[in-house]
């Protein structure tokens, strides 16, 4: 079994004004038959974060469908935890209506950023995000003092379960940065409880940077792609009997880069989803997303 690439998915094409370039952190929503809502973070001409989105045929995953006009979500007020930008994080269906967790982005003068979770909420299909609040849902505290990111929320037996990246240190340069992959829970899926867990940690010399969890639940185990840099991003793997004891388990079910093209220096920020029996994986390519998102399919 391997992952097989289907191909290069979407790259902005400058024309909208909050989403002139990069197409990271794609996220898979299913709304009919085999049609996907693919969101992604995109960038503009400021290099501010904003939330916007795709759709596709899984039977010709590399034909864009339609995309949207405006954005999903803008950076928020100034001064505020998201006022540089917002990068996507997981979609979550909670009654009818629908959770999206976000990275918030606020610069920083002694350090490069400060990263904090927040949430907007959809009333059901169909329907605009809207903040829950200007504030964080996720803040930062002497657990996760200096930065958090990219979460990704299952619902389980009534609760809500956290993955999500915290930074751990920084250092004189941003290769020093010390960001793995922590645990929380919670009740409503708004007010958490983290109990300084650590999922994921660094498996190598030269690690750093870990981020963006996907988690499915296969049977009795928890399946975990993320990404992680050592000289580049790569995508790495993990597997857990209970979500919170983790192994990493080689290379194996991850991917690697291509010989040439849109993905051949770097491949991070995965999104695994399931559809009729098969197994499709999201991911952005060369530069942090700058050259869009691509899909694979796991087969023999």
């Amino acid at each position: 079994m391997t992952w097989k690439k289907l191909g290069h998915v979407y790259k902005p094409d400058g024309s909208r004004p909050w989403g002139q370039a990069y197409a990271a952190n794609p996220v898979a929503e299913h709304i009919s038959g085999d049609r996907f809502r693919i969101y992604f973070s995109s960038r503009n001409i400021e290099n501010r974060s904003a939330i916007g989105w795709v759709e596709i045929d899984l039977k010709n995953p590399t034909k864009v469908l339609a995309e949207s006009t405006t954005a999903v979500l803008l950076p928020g007020e100034d001064a505020f935890f998201d006022d540089s930008g917002c990068s996507i994080g997981c979609i979550v269906p909670v009654g009818g209506q629908r959770y999206l967790y976000y990275m918030g982005w606020h610069l920083t003068q002694r350090v490069p950023w400060q990263n904090q979770l927040g949430l907007a909420i959809s009333a059901g299909p169909g329907q605009p995000f809207k903040r829950s609040s200007r504030f964080p849902v996720v803040a930062l505290n002497e657990i996760d003092p200096y930065t958090i990111s990219y979460p990704w929320v299952l619902q389980e037996n009534g609760r809500f379960r956290m993955w999500y990246g915290s930074n751990i240190a920084w250092g004189r340069v941003k290769e020093d940065m010390r960001h793995l992959i922590k645990y929380a829970e919670s009740d409503d899926g708004i007010h958490w409880e983290r109990p300084d867990i650590v999922a994921i940690d660094f498996g190598f010399s030269g690690e750093y940077a870990m981020s963006k969890p996907c988690v499915l639940k296969d049977g009795n185990t928890y399946k975990m792609w993320f990404c992680s840099r050592g000289e580049r991003y790569r995508i790495r793997y993990a597997e857990s009997p209970d979500g919170l004891v983790w192994t990493r388990v080689g290379e194996q079910d991850a991917i690697d880069v291509s010989a040439d093209g849109w993905d051949s220096d770097m491949i991070e920020y995965p999104c695994v989803f399931d559809h009729n029996g098969q197994r499709f994986l999201l991911y952005s390519g060369n530069g942090y997303g700058l050259e869009g998102f691509g899909i694979a399919v796991w087969e023999a």
